[in-house]
């Protein structure tokens, strides 16, 4: 398991639920599970060498925490599961490698596409922008997986992703449209998408919100997200009392709209 967090309590999902179960269905087929998503239930685990896991504090992003060390710990697998991100993707192609990065520098690639933090090199940024064009494609997210298990050097390869990536310009065209309608209560800014034009690049709007507030807030029609930069401090998931998570970024279901608001609404604006 790379990248992949034991489930908060938003959206219907727990720990007790989804991630225990889960756990105690693997049993002893469970090789590794590594992570790097703050959840007060790793505590649990503390003892157990399967599992390595940290906070996003700890590491910015999974892949460095894939090391030829932990390979070799974890032996032999038949299955790896990942988060369907960039960070999870190449965490996955790492461990096939060995431990060994796809290309040297892509351990600091992950880390800044997954603090938003920092530029990532030009290849990082098109296979980012890739997956946020296609986030239902799963052949594109194995066509990636295999590009870079095998090193990131097949520019056929290379030029799919180029040509995918493009998609997403007119997803961020609508999620600047979109960015319009942000108004602003104490630090938090908000923004309703629940009516738009087309499917639009959530952290592209995301990230224009926090250029407003300390906190950014979109909802729609199923979904409440709100995010603050990573090195802000900020808790969000301590504010929502979440059992764990991404501290600065979580998603609720939209029922919780005006509760998210009354809480994060009394956010300072100085941060």
């Amino acid at each position: 398991m790379l990248d992949v967090a034991f489930a908060a309590n938003a959206g219907g999902a727990s720990y007790e639920k989804t991630t225990l179960p889960f756990i105690e269905g693997l049993g002893s087929r469970l090789a590794m599970w590594v992570d790097h998503h703050d959840h007060e239930r790793h505590a649990d685990y503390a003892d157990d060498p399967r599992f390595v896991l940290r906070t996003k504090a700890q590491h910015g992003a999974c892949p460095e925490m894939v090391t030829p060390e932990r390979v070799e710990a974890a032996g032999h697998i038949d299955t790896i599961c990942c988060h369907l991100d960039f960070d999870g993707l190449c965490s996955a192609a790492k461990w096939i490698r060995g431990g060994i990065e796809p290309y040297e520098g892509a351990d600091d690639d992950a880390r800044a596409i997954d603090t938003r933090l920092g530029q990532p090199s030009e290849r990082a940024r098109v296979l980012d922008r890739a997956l946020r064009a296609r986030p239902r494609d799963e052949a594109l997210r194995g066509l990636m997986v295999r590009y870079l298990a095998q090193g990131a050097d097949d520019a056929s390869m290379y030029r799919e992703f180029q040509a995918a990536a493009g998609g997403l310009e007119a997803m961020e065209r609508e999620a600047k449209r979109l960015s319009a309608r942000y108004f602003i209560r104490g630090g938090l800014a908000i923004c309703d998408a629940t009516r738009r034009d087309g499917p639009y690049d959530k952290t592209a709007l995301l990230l224009i919100g926090q250029e407003l507030a300390p906190i950014s807030l979109v909802h729609d029609e199923t979904t409440v997200t709100v995010a603050a930069r990573f090195d802000s401090g900020i808790d969000l998931v301590g504010a929502l009392g979440l059992g764990g998570g991404m501290p600065t970024r979580v998603s609720v279901a939209a029922k919780r709209l005006d509760e998210v608001i009354e809480i994060l609404g009394e956010f300072p604006k100085n941060g």
